[in-house]
């Protein structure tokens, strides 16, 4: 009865597994205690109460049969090429920049470019007068002294041969114009004198009647000696302080700059600077050569104006490759028009020969190994510094590029082999 009543007990309390385990243990053997409770635990399980209903979900959009395919990338080639361009553009942004400034201010940047070739070109004598005791000042003023001696002494001795070789030249260029015209009046020309001198009345009336442009031509020109006067003070002026504060002055514009920036730079600089000193005396040296042969010759052939003639082929000198040819086309020329076709076929030998000599001999031994480029990067420099700043632009060129070839590595941070520099005992 008991037992009975214990199951119904069970029963009734059949939502508590525990308890019944409990009383199960209470009422009988462990065994059906532990045998009633995993019967009650299935009942429970089987007889669980129906959950609550949900409530309805939305309705999914539906899902495309296709994904959108993705944009394909740039390419490498392209991205790069891109990134590429617009810093070209912004660099030569900033050169043309550059340049119309400079160009703005042209009577002041090159007056300062010629005192920087000519202090490269008398730094050698200002160093040995420093060697050899004499003080800095005194050093400095002796240099740009004998440097304003020379440039006066030639220029007057010009301006004098010009003076008294002019009736000269003019009796000899009449006679040469009369054999060449009897010359054009025989075979096979057949020019009658009175068409020649036809041609000539025509020259003399277009003159005539644009006097007021040639006018306008005397005015510009006697601006230009004015403007030329001016640039030669300036010149003097900076010159003299390069020779004697030239290391003073560097240290000043690398100052505020860090300390391997600073080293970059001296060491960029001392290269350039030796660049432009080997220069300016490898190019005199030939150009020296040059005025040698070609007055000689013009000398043993009597030509006139013998001084002027020299002096322009030793300045022509200074531009290379190009500024011969345009000195040795007057020099023929004026041997033409004075001494006739067979004296004018001896100076184009002379020059000839004197080119041979020079690109086989002077400019590998005394240009070559400081300039160190191809002759055809040399012939681009050249238009471009034409193009940009005329004679003046073509003669800084050259150096300008050689010297930015020597300092380069220095600035990216590279050591030049020991072979590779040009004066190493060579200083600002």
């Amino acid at each position: 009865m008991e037992h009975m009543t214990g199951r119904w007990a069970w029963r009734g309390n059949r939502g508590d597994p525990a308890d019944a385990a409990a009383r199960g243990s209470d009422d009988g053997t462990p065994e059906q205690a532990t045998a009633d409770a995993a019967g009650t635990s299935s009942r429970v399980r089987t007889q669980a109460p129906p959950q609550p209903p949900q409530p309805p979900q939305p309705p999914r959009p539906p899902r495309p049969a296709r994904e959108a395919a993705a944009e394909p990338p740039v390419p490498f080639w392209l991205a790069r090429a891109a990134a590429w361009s617009w810093r070209l553009l912004l660099v030569g942004l900033l050169i043309y920049v550059v340049f119309r400034v400079a160009s703005a201010l042209q009577l002041v940047i090159l007056p300062c470019i010629a005192a920087l070739l000519l202090t490269a070109l008398l730094h050698p004598l200002a160093a040995l007068l420093r060697h050899r005791g004499i003080g800095s000042l005194t050093a400095t003023w002796c240099t740009v002294l004998i440097g304003i001696l020379v440039l006066a002494g030639l220029t007057i001795l010009a301006v004098n041969q010009v003076t008294s070789d002019y009736p000269r030249l003019q009796r000899e260029v009449r006679h040469t114009a009369h054999d060449v015209q009897h010359s054009l009046a025989g075979p096979p020309f057949h020019i009658s004198s009175a068409r020649l001198a036809q041609y000539t009345n025509d020259v003399v009336n277009f003159f005539s009647q644009h006097k007021t442009v040639i006018a306008g031509t005397v005015v510009t020109g006697g601006r230009i000696v004015l403007e030329l006067l001016t640039g030669i003070i300036l010149t003097i002026f900076v010159m003299f302080f390069l020779l004697k504060d030239g290391e003073r002055i560097w240290g000043w514009i690398t100052k505020g700059l860090p300390s391997e920036a600073r080293r970059r730079a001296d060491d960029a600089g001392t290269a350039a600077w030796s660049v432009l000193v080997n220069y300016m005396r490898g190019t005199t040296a030939v150009a020296a050569i040059h005025a040698l042969f070609i007055g000689v010759a013009l000398a043993v052939l009597g030509v006139p104006l013998l001084v002027p003639l020299i002096i322009l082929v030793f300045i022509a000198a200074y531009l290379p490759l190009v500024g011969i040819f345009v000195a040795g086309t007057v020099v023929i020329l004026v041997t033409l028009g004075t001494k006739g076709w067979i004296a004018a076929a001896i100076m184009i030998g002379v020059f000839i020969l004197e080119g041979q000599i020079e690109g086989h001999l002077l400019q590998p031994l005394l240009i070559g190994r400081v300039v160190r480029l191809h002759p055809l990067a040399i012939i681009l420099v050249l238009a471009v510094g034409g193009v940009i700043g005329g004679i003046a632009g073509a003669i800084v060129a050259v150096p300008a590029a050689a010297a930015i070839t020597y300092a380069w590595p220095h600035l990216r941070g590279e050591r030049a082999p020991p072979g590779d520099d040009p004066h190493p005992a060579c200083r600002r």
